[in-house]
């Protein structure tokens, strides 16, 4: 059956950096046979300055209708100062189809862009999965005599005990499932106690159903420490919202930067949504200089999620050949453009 893909290119970088992973796409389908389809969508600040129009209506049923997975580029553009537009259509679509898991790998492909001394490619390989919809990110809080000497602001961290489990459950079934033996869980329940007490207790039950994982339970603050000093310890970590996005930024930093980070928002079944995780660098956008691996290995991990495993592979492949032989953007220390990089990695394709 042809699986069909709805790109989202999105704003300043993102139009660029998706426009390199259609032509893997597009190698993928023409070269080597995949059933793939696509449909790209103008959703972002042009069109929102435009028509006013942020997340269209009806656009969560047609997605959910008619695609199996969502590629998005960036959202963010310094003419829409709220980034409303950014809000309605990135969190509109995670919390509209409910995908509770963000998984972030962070795999070091070439031990020279390592920011740590002493490790090779083959010492940190881990993945964080994030609760994606609930935490301090849920939206739930207000002002009071905002603007004012007295102004108080309130941010809820909402934590429920159906969000927290099905999140511990995908961490340990995704170890399981890939014969991993190593699960970290992390909170902050000492200085939270009610939010992240329930995080705790829920963990403590949940480990009971997967005894061949060995299991632990590490602070942030600790976990951070540990991620610096030793990353390499690490094969699965899970954790709540705030706490899975700075963690997730620190681990990318261990592997090359954002620019070669990919990601993945998932409910396990269903349309799925990826998308690198740099942002739309409005600074970056037009000069044909943005990083193009973290969208094609975004690409890659639709690809899995599909059951493409073989062409996942092939796409990991050949960013980490590119990266091997220097071929890559500034950010890494080359001297090509995006357009370039992508080609590159579409002729190994």
């Amino acid at each position: 059956m042809t699986k069909r893909i709805a790109l989202i290119p999105g704003d300043g970088i993102g139009r660029e950096v998706v426009a390199g992973a259609e032509r893997a796409l597009e190698t993928l389908v023409t070269r080597h046979g995949l059933p793939l389809d696509w449909t790209t969508f103008d959703w972002g600040a042009e069109k929102y300055l435009c028509e006013g129009v942020t997340l269209p209506e009806g656009a969560l049923e047609m997605l959910h209708r008619d695609f199996h997975a969502i590629l998005l580029g960036a959202m963010g553009d310094p003419r829409v100062p709220s980034n409303q537009h950014a809000v309605d259509i990135l969190l509109g679509i995670r919390f509209g189809l409910d995908l509770y898991v963000n998984q972030r790998p962070a795999k070091l492909l070439d031990g020279r862009l390592c920011p740590l001394r002493g490790f090779s490619k083959s010492d940190i390989n881990f993945v964080i999965c994030r609760e994606n919809t609930e935490g301090a990110y849920a939206g739930v809080g207000g002002n009071f005599k905002r603007d004012t000497v007295d102004e108080v602001a309130v941010q809820e961290d909402v934590n429920t005990r159906r969000g927290v489990e099905r999140i511990l459950v995908y961490a340990f079934e995704y170890a399981r499932r890939r014969g991993l033996k190593k699960l970290c869980m992390s909170d902050k329940a000492n200085a939270m106690p009610y939010g992240h007490g329930l995080w705790q207790r829920t963990f403590t039950q949940v480990q009971e159903r997967f005894p061949e994982v060995e299991a632990r339970h590490l602070y942030i603050d600790t976990l951070a420490t540990e991620m610096v000093r030793n990353p390499s310890q690490f094969q699965v970590i899970v954790t709540c919202n705030l706490f899975g996005d700075i963690l997730s930024d620190l681990a990318a930093a261990l592997v090359g930067g954002l620019g070669v980070a990919p990601s993945a928002n998932l409910n396990p079944g269903r349309i799925s949504m990826f998308e690198p995780v740099h942002g739309s660098a409005p600074n970056l956008a037009g000069k044909n200089i943005a990083n193009p691996m973290g969208a094609i290995l975004s690409l890659g991990m639709m690809l899995e999620e599909l059951g493409f495993s073989e062409e996942s592979t092939r796409i990991a492949k050949g960013v980490a050949d590119a990266i091997h032989q220097g071929i890559s953007t500034p950010d890494l220390g080359g001297s090509l453009g995006t357009c370039e990089v992508a080609q590159w990695i579409c002729t190994r394709l």
